[in-house]
């Protein structure tokens, strides 16, 4: 019997301090630099209202007809390739490189690949 009083006193002190955990969320955490603040709410970006409206995927089309051509013959690669150009170009305009992101100590060399 004091056994299982002992167990169920160890379960709820285990519960009591779960409880208490998201306190300590209220407190500044330490910020290297590199990412975002965690100590700063985060900014969500406005939609301006006369964005365009999405255009349809052309890729949709084309897997029809990928699905109607024979596998791997030369009208079935032309039409994959496709696909991957549209795949491609969708990626690229979504890719954001800063090149203010990557910077470089002035004066030391910068070297390539070994090879």
């Amino acid at each position: 019997m004091a056994r299982h009083i002992l167990v169920l006193l160890s379960f709820c002190a285990a519960l009591v301090g779960c409880a208490s955990a998201p306190a300590a969320e209220h407190r500044p955490i330490a910020w290297d630099g590199l990412g975002q603040n965690p100590n700063r709410p985060a900014v969500t970006k406005r939609r301006l209202a006369n964005h365009t409206a999405p255009e349809s995927d052309p890729n949709i089309e084309r897997q029809r007809v990928l699905g109607t051509l024979r596998p791997y013959s030369d009208a079935w690669w032309a039409v994959q390739s496709e696909i991957e150009a549209e795949n491609d170009r969708q990626l690229g305009s979504k890719l954001v490189i800063c090149r203010s992101c990557v910077t470089q100590p002035p004066g030391e060399d910068v070297t390539g690949s070994i090879r």
